[in-house]
């Protein structure tokens, strides 16, 4: 499972591109692109084979690029147009589309069989479900997409986790419903992070950190709490982490793999993209100071 990431746009010995940071010694699972000119995107090929799953996420694209963004600035025609694009990838595979607008929040819903269409919600962060047939759905754009997958029951669920998601325990809502609808134990998952900002490109102020980290003290390992990037990774700023510093830099997939561990999640794996160290392939809100796009990352059980 454990990828051994290049450099940025670089083919490996096999001519697939490699992203440019590491994050870290839990496994790392690289999404690998799709050959689909109509819809720019990877995809875990690992646990299609494995899982019979459909994980990924959507890219950059060419030109203008291939935003998802409904609750963005763009034409929203020009945006629809790609959704249409989308929706016809995944047929007839998937007859239904699920997708919420967003609210940071850990709200995590089960949908039940007999979704066809596409349903927007809203206010929802998270979605799950043991009905093949039916695509879920998460705008992101630095915030982890977090790959839920129960492979004896084909359960699955997709969470969007920001830092307000992942310190509100977002994951926990995840597994606890699971638990409630889907009888699935902890140990019975597996947990991908996906593409997202890393913890050198994530620069917050300390109450960020206080919330990610409630009740430690400032002298915190902050390698241990996922909560910096191990020096000698390519990217890593040394110094960043200095106490005392208004500002520092978070890993959220660090403190994920951290709360899987604390959950009884025993087989985890990370994306090592960076949506802004790799900006030629994925939006970055942050590293475009709030003008990118939005990407989705989807994942289900096909019909």
């Amino acid at each position: 499972m454990t990828a051994d990431p290049g450099r940025l746009s670089e083919p490996n010995p096999s001519g697939e591109l490699s992203p440019t940071v590491r994050l870290s010694d839990c496994p790392t699972l690289r999404e690998q692109p799709v050959a689909d000119p109509a819809v720019p995107r990877m995809e875990l090929r690992d646990w299609a084979d494995r899982y019979g799953v459909v994980a990924g996420v959507t890219t950059r694209g060419a030109g203008r690029g291939f935003s998802l963004g409904l609750w963005s600035e763009e034409n929203v025609g020009q945006v629809m147009t790609r959704w249409r694009a989308l929706r016809a990838a995944f047929r007839p595979a998937f007859s239904g589309l699920l997708l919420s607008h967003q609210i940071h929040g850990t709200t995590v819903q089960w949908h039940r069989a007999g979704q066809e269409g596409w349903l927007i919600l809203d206010g929802v962060d998270g979605h799950a479900t043991g009905s093949p047939g039916v695509l879920l759905t998460v705008t992101v754009a630095d915030c982890i997409p977090v790959y839920l997958v129960a492979p004896t029951q084909r359960v699955v669920a997709l969470l969007h986790a920001g830092w307000r998601g992942t310190a509100g325990g977002m994951l926990q809502q995840g597994v606890e419903l699971l638990r409630r609808e889907a009888f699935v134990t902890a140990p019975e998952l597996v947990m991908h992070c996906g593409v997202g900002i890393c913890g050198s490109c994530y620069e917050v102020g300390s109450e960020v950190l206080e919330r990610l980290t409630p009740g430690r003290s400032p002298g915190v390992n902050r390698l241990e709490e996922g909560l910096e990037t191990p020096p000698g990774t390519p990217g890593h700023r040394p110094g960043v982490s200095r106490p005392g510093d208004p500002a520092d830099h978070v890993d959220l997939r660090g403190v994920l793999v951290r709360q899987a561990a604390e959950l009884g999640i025993t087989g985890v794996s990370v994306s090592p993209w960076c949506s802004a160290h790799d900006r030629e392939h994925f939006f970055s809100h942050r590293a475009s100071g709030g003008r990118d796009g939005r990407m989705i990352a989807y994942l289900g059980v096909p019909a």
